[in-house]
């Protein structure tokens, strides 16, 4: 179970053996037992008694701000695995193989684009054409991707952002016109916000970005080693890297929350010209991506919640990581 705490002036303690939030006259008691993740916001107040056995316990304690993301956790002093995977990381960074991973994750972000793209065919198909050209310059870019490995990593990723950035304008462009007016957006705005959408997506984005760092660090991968996205001080860099290929589940939550019309401008506050989520929309906005990441699905075979899904590939990966050996044919020159 995953607890989210943003109501300011609430306060967590623990009671035997028992979580207590509670807000003026409002009370909760949840098993420690139940909770896999704590979410707080600014201006919650917790005991360091529910910290610490929440460490124990292996509950990650995420310190999210008003945009959703994660900006400090809470972890026990334990990776999730040896430090083998570690060490190999550097090893697997260095190699060839991490252009084929790299090609391979960009590969999945355009399919899983294509295919949100199709969920927008209109019953009276009148919008057939817009799409299909949009799946076909995505496809033309995948292909490219894939046929492209002359030069370093470094040199490849740059030229493969260039394209997924191209792609990326296609793509939200094909959104866009899709949407009920209210929602249209002049383009793609991350810092800051120019408008509901955007902000909508951000939010989503930065709440996707936690989970997966989490997940990493439960895998025992060190998230500040990056491999597309290279190393930033004090960046989880390869947390930028996973959420290439699970950026489109925020994306799906958050154009489907558009076309229900669910969300209103009153949801939000413009400081300046940013957008950013109030407490009404991002309660409708963190249900439904959690209802979302909570569905079972079929993945490889196998039929888990796309969170479960989340936490497998990354656990895939370090056994990867754990199994890769290197060799001085495998460096990248």
């Amino acid at each position: 179970m995953e607890i989210i705490v943003q109501k300011r002036g609430a306060k967590i303690s623990l009671i035997n053996g028992m979580l207590l939030i509670s807000h003026e006259d409002d009370e909760h008691k949840i098993p420690i037992s139940k909770i896999t993740s704590l979410h707080l916001s600014k201006g919650c107040l917790v005991s360091t008694d529910a910290l610490i056995l929440a460490m124990e316990e292996g509950i990650d304690v995420l310190f999210v701000t008003g945009r959703g993301k994660a900006i400090g956790r809470l972890w026990n002093s334990k990776f999730g695995s040896i430090s083998t995977i570690r060490k190999n990381q550097f090893a697997f960074v260095q190699s060839e193989a991490a252009k084929t991973w790299v090609q391979e994750v960009l590969r999945k972000k355009l399919s899983n684009q294509q295919a949100l793209l199709i969920t927008l065919y209109r019953v009276d198909r009148s919008t057939d054409e817009l799409i299909d050209e949009s799946v076909a310059f995505l496809e033309k870019y995948k292909e490219k991707i894939a046929a492209w490995k002359d030069g370093t990593l470094g040199e490849l990723s740059d030229k493969w952002r260039g394209w997924e950035g191209a792609c990326g304008k296609k793509y939200f462009a094909c959104i866009n016109c899709h949407l009920p007016d209210i929602y249209r957006f002049e383009k793609r705005s991350q810092h800051p916000a120019r408008d509901m959408f955007n902000a909508l997506l951000n939010y989503a984005y930065g709440m996707l970005y936690g989970k997966i760092e989490g997940a990493l660090i439960k895998a025992g991968i060190d998230p500040f080693i990056g491999i597309m996205h290279r190393n930033e001080y004090n960046k989880p860099v390869l947390s930028y890297d996973i959420i290439e290929v699970f950026r489109y589940w925020a994306d799906f939550v958050v154009t489907n929350l558009c076309m229900q019309q669910v969300i209103f401008p009153d949801m939000f506050r413009v400081e300046g010209d940013e957008w950013l989520l109030s407490d009404p929309g991002k309660r409708i906005l963190i249900q439904s991506l959690k209802d979302y990441l909570d569905e079972l699905v079929d993945w490889e075979c196998l039929s888990r919640s796309r969170e479960t899904h989340l936490d497998l590939y990354c656990q895939k990966f370090a056994t990867s990581l754990k199994n890769f050996e290197e060799s001085l044919d495998n460096q990248v020159q």
